[in-house]
């Protein structure tokens, strides 16, 4: 395939970004055009020809269009490219300020000031920043650690891909006849049973070939298993679940010295893991994915010696009496902690129609599943829920299917969604909003993946079949926190209370436990678990480092004198 294309428009500019472009001919078709017209045919070429743009890089003038009518019109021929705005330092300020209403929108990606010299690196970074993120969402991965060998897009290898994205692992699919496909047959012992997955880098040389019967039997291959830990050893802090809360508790608490582990039922990132683009996380002006939020947290993390165990649900938590140590079930082995921080998050709800149940993973997915949106190509999408996660979605589903419907059962997204997701969604040509709808049957086409949906109007009960060809399901959250046991007091809906929450026989002295803190002594909730939290990235990181400082505080009242 052909390099993927770098487009550079500028009328007055176009010598000064080519000539700070030059670094990435090696690797991509940087291409200059001196008008918008001239862009717009580069781009009706490649699509032509099958040849990716990755970024349109374009002056903030244009000498025979307006700048945000070229920008949607680009977006209208390759919606995945990425859309950057170089402004010259005698205009920045002035267009700055004119253009935030559509940076705001999503009309583009980011403005940046046009280099002034050799080696403007904050430039750079930029470029890379956004090239790295197309990268990971739309590019195929020219890197293949893993190959994921399978005749079709089973449920299972959708499931495999997904994890391998969400955990970083560069991988490439093919089918069984290829040359890939029969290298990896032929070193496959017994009958083949798909997907099989070559894992083809120097830590996996002694089992190079599996046929997973599911993510987890890959996980435990990669991250291990808990009862690798040492019987005799008790660590310091133990945290269930790797999402913002569970990740900001490791860092914090491995970089103050304490011993930790991470297990994680799913993917190290949770359900954040899936967003396809935090636009709101504090230090990230233009966004991060929540799978590269989540990268980097576990190398951080591990930098200072988290151990991470992915694909374990905790099935049970044995409080320690007396100050002795909890102990944590998984069917991989047990693990024993002085402290337990319960950061296990939450599920989606389920749909409840039956049909579409029975098509999970043929069309039907729950979560934002990043891995699936890439085969929404020229398909009729449909998203339900109105939350960021939904909004997220929908948002990346634009970039590659025809079209995209957010369901919601309420009037309109204001009461659930952050107001820059809705302005968004609300340009987006390909997004529609079907408010007060939900959805009440579905069923397969004649290949067996998703193929209808009956939806009803809650306001007049009419009902519709429409034509489906995927279906995004984020519908609030379930608490995941059934296996904690009943000493871990929780409210209604399933939630772990802490702090003054708790019920009052669990007060000492008139007075309730800390803010993070259950009934039980030494365990601790933070996050989207956590009875009343915010359900929010940054706050859920913030409760996990909070949690930290009281782990110490429990650790010293056990080493004190007095607390025997």
């Amino acid at each position: 395939m052909a390099d993927p294309i770098i487009l550079l428009v500028s009328g007055e500019f176009l010598d000064v970004l080519t000539e700070h472009f030059r670094r990435y001919e090696q690797e991509y078709d940087v291409r200059a055009a001196a008008t918008a017209a001239e862009a717009t045919a580069t781009m009706t070429a490649a699509v032509a020809a099958g040849q990716p743009v990755a970024m349109v890089v374009s002056d903030s003038q244009l000498p025979d269009a307006s700048l945000l009518a070229a920008m949607h019109e680009w977006r209208v021929l390759v919606p995945t490219a990425r859309r950057i705005v170089a402004i010259p330092i005698s205009r920045f300020g002035a267009e700055t300020m004119a253009l935030r209403p559509a940076l705001q929108k999503g009309k583009f990606d980011t403005h940046l000031l046009l280099p002034q010299g050799l080696r403007d690196e904050e430039f750079h970074y930029a470029v890379v920043e956004l090239l790295s993120d197309w990268g990971a969402t739309v590019a195929t991965s020219e890197i293949d650690t893993v190959r994921v060998i399978t005749p079709d897009s089973s449920p299972l290898a959708l499931a495999v891909r997904d994890f391998l994205d969400r955990t970083g692992f560069p991988h490439r699919t093919y089918a069984p006849d290829s040359p890939q496909g029969q290298e990896a047959l032929a070193l496959h012992d017994g009958p083949p049973r798909f997907p099989l997955v070559h894992l083809s880098s120097r830590p996996f040389a002694d089992r190079p070939i599996i046929a997973p019967s599911s993510v987890r039997e890959l996980a435990a291959l990669i991250y291990g298993r808990p009862s690798d830990i040492e019987v005799d050893t008790v660590v310091d802090l133990a945290v269930v679940g790797a999402g913002p809360a569970g990740l900001a508790a490791a860092v914090y608490g491995a970089s103050e010295g304490l011993t930790t582990v991470v297990i994680e039922s799913d993917v190290i990132g949770g359900q954040a893991g899936t967003s396809s683009m935090i636009r709101n996380y504090l230090g990230f002006p233009r966004g991060i994915s929540g799978m590269r939020l989540a990268q980097r947290a576990r190398t951080q993390a591990i930098r200072f010696g988290v151990r991470f165990f992915t694909g374990w649900p905790v099935v049970e938590l044995r409080p320690g009496a007396d100050g002795a140590p909890h102990t944590l079930v998984t069917e991989g082995g047990e693990l024993r902690a002085h402290a337990v921080l319960v950061a296990s998050g939450v599920t989606y709800r389920r749909l409840g129609v039956t049909p579409l149940e029975d098509l999970v993973g043929a069309g039907v997915n729950y979560g934002a599943a990043m891995t699936a949106a890439r085969e929404m190509e020229d398909r009729d999408v449909y998203v339900v829920g109105g939350g960021n996660s939904a909004g997220q979605a929908a948002v990346h589903l634009a970039r590659f299917a025809r079209s995209v419907t957010i369901l919601v059962r309420r009037d309109g997204l204001a009461a659930t969604m952050s107001k820059y997701l809705i302005d968004e969604i609300e340009w987006n040509p390909r997004i529609t909003v079907r408010p007060t709808t939900q959805i009440v049957d579905g069923g397969a086409d004649e290949s067996g993946q998703l193929g209808w949906l009956r939806l009803r109007d809650l306001s007049t009960g009419a009902e519709e079949r429409v034509g489906a060809g995927g279906l995004f399901l984020l519908i609030g959250a379930a608490a995941h926190g059934d296996w904690l046991p009943e000493d871990v007091r929780r409210d209604e809906r399933g939630f772990v209370l802490t702090g003054r929450d708790v019920p009052a026989e669990c007060w000492a002295d008139g007075l309730p436990p800390a803010n993070l803190a259950t009934c039980v002594p030494g365990v601790f909730a933070a996050g989207d678990i956590r009875s009343g939290s915010m359900k929010r990235v940054a706050t859920a990181s913030g409760e996990g480092a909070s949690a930290v400082a009281l782990v110490h505080a429990y650790l010293e009242g056990l080493r004190s004198p007095a607390s025997h």
